[in-house]
């Protein structure tokens, strides 16, 4: 099955780099207005890192711009809950395989939610789909790419004329015969790869047509993804160390099983280092993100640096950067803050409808275009921040001076909403102010743009008698209430 012709045209030719191919491709999707999009979920075995998060968030814009453009998305994120590192983990401490995985899946789940990722249309556990990962292995050995060996059953690589053709790896130094039966291997390691692993004590199995066992790790992703999402699907993505020997695995027995494309685009996402170097506990420079939220880090300001960078480009996490990223949230907020202070504006104040600056339109659409062309292309965040930034910088002056209007700050107001669709990085404080203290404040600015500075610290302290703390920044005041903490704030 070839990809549809694309119907689309809210998007410009929106293009991805498809390691299948090596190359940019156009984007068109199997059916028209619809994307089946797998993502290599968590190994529910540990607390998950930021190089794991990394990747997290690198498919959570893909789906969202998917989205913002208008295609219905069927998001599949399987949930690893078998293999060597969970049975390993759970026998050391004694407790049961689904006792100890659920524990580190509902972690997976509070760091998504922590992080804005949007939830996927479903989490297919391994574990709940054994029959259907039997089911591929009975016909993969129907059709003669199967032997067994011990009482396990591997994949011949050679019996499939198409092994490599995702990672270019070398198949001359396969030696025949040659297998390797561990979940994860080095990229050297050319081997044929289990697919069904003999009972073992101590271990979990099951009894099944095939014999009782239980299955190798690439096995999971094929019977899930095919579940729910066909036997040929639009888009897989993971991080580079998936590529070899994991997708390419994965390519190998559904497409002998099926005798079709697996799926049409691969997307994956580069390393991420740590002060230049890789990430490991023995440096003292492994984080997880309870450990940077431990530390007073915003997880906004997390999700801004692990998305900030273009996703095939190594990102190198810093502490510096951090800062970075957290100023960079705030000069957004800031200036979404501010077009709020209007009156009339985006909170209400005022009904009055006013003539718009043509001038402000076209930078809005100049904005927008700027924004779409950066994610057009292989999803280009650095460019699409930059429009973003860039607006902020040429509108600033004008707020300065209170030469935006309320109809001017409602038409900036519902654009940078609308691109948070995709970013997801304002903090909406939820504060419930009376018209009384919407007035404050409108005041307050004003007397501080008119250097009457006593007025402007009056009405501040009265405000804080209140519960509202303003902060005077370089982009405008700050504002939020004594109770609550403004950086965790949704």
């Amino acid at each position: 099955m070839q990809p549809r012709p694309l119907q689309k045209k809210n998007t410009m030719a929106l293009q991805f780099w498809n390691t299948l191919k090596r190359k940019k491709e156009e984007f068109r999707p199997l059916q028209p207005n619809r994307v089946g999009l797998y993502t290599c979920g968590p190994t529910v075995y540990d607390f998950a890192h930021i190089g794991n998060l990394r990747a997290y968030i690198f498919e959570d814009i893909l789906r969202r711009y998917l989205e913002y453009c208008g295609y219905a998305v069927n998001h599949i994120m399987n949930i690893t809950d078998i293999d060597d590192k969970t049975i390993k983990r759970s026998i050391e401490e004694n407790v049961s395989l689904t006792e100890y995985t659920r524990r580190y899946e509902k972690a997976f789940f509070e760091d998504r939610d922590i992080l804005r990722i949007k939830p996927a249309t479903l989490y297919p556990r391994a574990t709940e789909h054994i029959l259907e990962m039997v089911e591929i292995i009975k016909k993969l050995t129907e059709k003669g790419y199967t032997y067994q060996k011990d009482g396990s059953i591997y994949f011949s690589i050679e019996r499939f004329p198409g092994y490599g053709k995702l990672s270019g790896i070398d198949l001359s130094s396969l030696k025949k015969g040659a297998r390797i039966e561990s979940d994860e291997y080095e990229k050297e390691d050319v081997r044929d790869f289990v697919l069904w692993k003999k009972s073992k004590i101590g271990e979990p199995s099951y009894d099944t047509e095939i014999g009782p066992g239980r299955p190798g790790w690439h096995i999971e992703c094929s019977a899930m993804s095919m579940k729910y999402l066909g036997k040929t699907f639009d888009i897989h993505t993971g991080g580079v160390d998936n590529i070899f020997p994991h997708h390419e695995n994965e390519i190998a027995q559904s497409e002998a099983a099926n005798g079709k494309p697996f799926a049409c685009y691969f997307l994956h996402c580069a390393h991420l280092l740590v002060n230049n170097e890789k990430m490991a506990k023995s440096k003292g420079n492994f984080f997880t993100l309870r450990d940077l939220l431990d530390k007073g880090y915003d997880p906004v300001s997390i999700r801004y640096l692990l998305l900030s960078v273009h996703y095939r480009s190594p990102l190198n996490f810093t502490l510096e950067g951090l800062e970075a990223a957290k100023n960079a949230v705030e000069r957004i907020q800031n200036f979404y803050r501010r077009l709020r202070l209007i009156p009339g504006g985006i909170t209400g104040v005022s009904p009055v409808t006013e003539n718009v600056d043509q001038a402000i339109t076209k930078r809005i659409i100049q904005a927008e275009k700027e924004f779409k062309e950066g994610l057009d292309d292989d999803l280009n965040m650095p460019v699409s921040l930059a429009s973003l930034h860039n607006l902020i910088t040429d509108f600033n002056p004008k707020l300065e001076k209170d030469a935006i209007n309320e109809t001017e700050s409602n038409l900036i107001s519902n654009y940078i909403k609308e691109i948070d669709d995709v970013l997801t990085i304002l903090r909406e404080e939820k504060m419930e102010l009376t018209a009384e203290e919407e007035t404050l404040i409108s005041e307050r600015e004003t007397a501080r743009k008119k250097k009457d500075f006593a007025k402007a610290d009056a009405i501040r302290k009265d405000l804080e008698g209140r519960g509202i703390i303003v902060e005077d920044t370089p982009a405008g005041p700050r504002i939020t209430r004594k109770q609550k903490h403004a950086c965790l704030a949704d």
